[in-house]
């Protein structure tokens, strides 16, 4: 037969998105987790579109992508999600080299980052209670 299947990573009333592999450096990235945090999902969305970091076009995809995941996958109510974890962590390092004066090196470090987004429905949490 075969192997028993893994379980879930994430709660009955949680849905989650994960953007690898992303050319932005994790510091940066982790000024927008730190405004969608707690937040509703349409609030985050919004928070997403009116920000001016160049970033937030691809953050605000992934909370789409998380929204989408909840509803079609998991079954959740879209309007009681909110925005539980937001982390980001780093990836690969690009290192490059640029030349300098007198036959000297100086190295470019290229980050990558990956950033997780958790959603949870309210809604369940309260009729648990």
């Amino acid at each position: 037969m075969g192997q028993a299947k893994n379980p879930p990573k994430q709660a009955s009333n949680e849905a989650r998105a994960v953007l690898r592999m992303y050319k932005h450096s994790p510091q940066k990235l982790n000024l927008l987790a730190q405004q969608i945090r707690g937040l509703p999902v349409q609030r985050a969305i919004d928070e997403m579109e009116f920000s001016r970091k160049r970033a937030a076009a691809d953050v605000r995809k992934l909370l789409k992508s998380a929204v989408a995941n909840a509803e079609n996958n998991h079954d959740l109510d879209v309007d009681s999600l909110v925005v539980a974890e937001a982390h980001v962590g780093k990836n690969l390092v690009m290192k490059r080299i640029r030349a300098r004066a007198r036959g000297r090196a100086a190295r470019i470090m290229k980050p990558f980052a990956q950033i997780t987004i958790v959603l949870r429905d309210t809604s369940v949490e309260a009729e648990a209670a």
